[in-house]
């Protein structure tokens, strides 16, 4: 055998392709179908082996995939939880499926305290008081039972009472991406509000 046959040449070692933008894609839906609620941008990142930045790419792709379609799914993002909705568009089918009642939906009550929340947040059950103008005890009670609003903090004043402000369920519900979708305040007043309260909403 000569010398030459004898000294083979290193080989480089084998590499695999990484997954394309498809995979990638696919990947993102099938963990979030999987997950089923809300999960953490950070646990979708590792899982993907995607940094922030692509992982926004890779929802956004999601997204518009979606709604090019006219597809019935959407990706909600909200304080660094992303979830798997349906589309605004089919709720009406959702509801019909689910059998939910007309005596599900808020009462007037509630949805005055839901309105004073998002546009106030993070508010305490005082102000809510205040602007409504009655005692909102228990229509808190029932829209944190339902999901629509949670403790966010506590206010730096005496007590140091509970902050509250709407969740991902609530964005959901309205079929809001962000609060950012809420409609502006402009000519618009809350419940029992003044004007002058109005100019020191968030």
């Amino acid at each position: 055998m000569s010398l030459e046959k004898s000294l083979k040449k290193p080989q480089p070692p084998e590499t695999k392709p990484g997954p394309n933008i498809n995979q990638q894609i696919a990947a993102l839906e099938a963990l979030l179908f999987v997950a089923g609620d809300a999960v953490s941008a950070t646990d979708l990142g590792r899982a993907l082996e995607a940094e922030p930045g692509w992982l926004e790419e890779l929802i956004a792709a999601l997204n518009a995939d979606y709604e090019a379609q006219e597809r019935g799914l959407r990706v909600f993002r909200h304080n660094g939880q992303v979830q798997l909705v349906t589309a605004p568009q089919v709720a009406s089918y959702v509801e019909r499926f689910l059998g939910l009642q007309s005596a599900n939906k808020l009462s007037a009550a509630a949805l005055e305290t839901l309105i004073i929340i998002a546009y106030r947040q993070p508010v305490t059950r005082a102000v809510v008081e205040t602007v409504r103008g009655v005692d909102s005890s228990g229509v808190i009670n029932t829209l944190q039972a339902r999901g629509l609003i949670e403790e966010v903090g506590r206010a730096e004043t005496v007590g140091h009472p509970v902050l509250f402000g709407t969740t991902f369920e609530f964005l959901h519900q309205f079929g809001l991406s962000s609060l950012k979708d809420l409609p502006p305040m402009e000519g618009f007043s809350l419940p029992g509000e003044t004007a002058q309260q109005k100019t020191v909403s968030p």
